[in-house]
């Protein structure tokens, strides 16, 4: 059996220079987001989130990108879910995409704000039926008896609602995260990586500096 210290790859696909850059960090994302659209890469929107409480206790978790603009970038949850109670305590997020396929990785960290009430009822009422009630009958992160409890409460949700409008509750909404650094990631050969840091400065614009791999 192979052992895990012998896993390797060479990553040799493209490269990360500077003067193949946008001086802008969302504009550079945005290349970057179309390449792995059309590289068909299966939930390209697929995410690390990390957060941590008041005391410095660490969690992250795969969530969902929904938008991004240069306000930010935003995915949706329940305000009342481990992650929602992290982030009351401490509004400083980092967001980690890796498209294996195109050998990159984006690091995003920043502070987050809640999205607007007008935001989360828009995305809320795009959803499947399913998925609205499934967010009114799931007390997410909270213990519960059994599986069959959740699905029994999600019955009842259903027929509560049948044939009438299923409201965003107000625990459930969005989230957006306000880039302070982004990294840009591209695998090279030898694990002499290329990394590009884009930091925000007092006067909003963007300091760009390559680290060390």
């Amino acid at each position: 059996m192979e052992s895990i210290a012998s896993i390797r790859k060479e990553y040799k696909l493209q490269t990360l220079l500077e003067n193949e850059i946008s001086q802008d960090p969302f504009q550079q994302f945005k290349k970057w987001w179309n390449e792995a659209l059309h590289s068909q890469i299966e939930e390209a929107n697929a995410m690390t989130l990390a957060t941590a409480s008041g005391d410095g206790v660490p969690s992250a978790r795969i969530v969902l990108l929904k938008g991004f603009d240069e306000k930010g970038f935003v995915f949706f949850t329940n305000y009342e879910s481990y992650k929602g109670m992290q982030l009351l305590e401490n509004p400083r997020a980092c967001l980690v995409f890796f498209w294996k396929e195109l050998e990159r990785q984006i690091r995003i960290t920043g502070l987050v704000e809640k999205t607007s009430n007008q935001t989360s009822d828009e995305y809320f009422n795009s959803r499947p039926e399913g998925s609205r009630i499934g967010a009114v009958a799931s007390p997410q992160s909270r213990v519960i008896t059994d599986r069959n409890w959740l699905e029994l409460n999600e019955e009842i949700m259903r027929l509560r609602f049948e044939g009438k409008e299923i409201k965003r509750p107000m625990h459930w909404g969005g989230y957006r995260v306000k880039p302070v650094t982004i990294e840009f990631w591209q695998g090279r050969p030898n694990r002499m990586h290329d990394r590009i840091q884009y930091n925000l400065q007092e006067d909003a614009s963007w300091k760009i500096e390559r680290l060390a791999p």
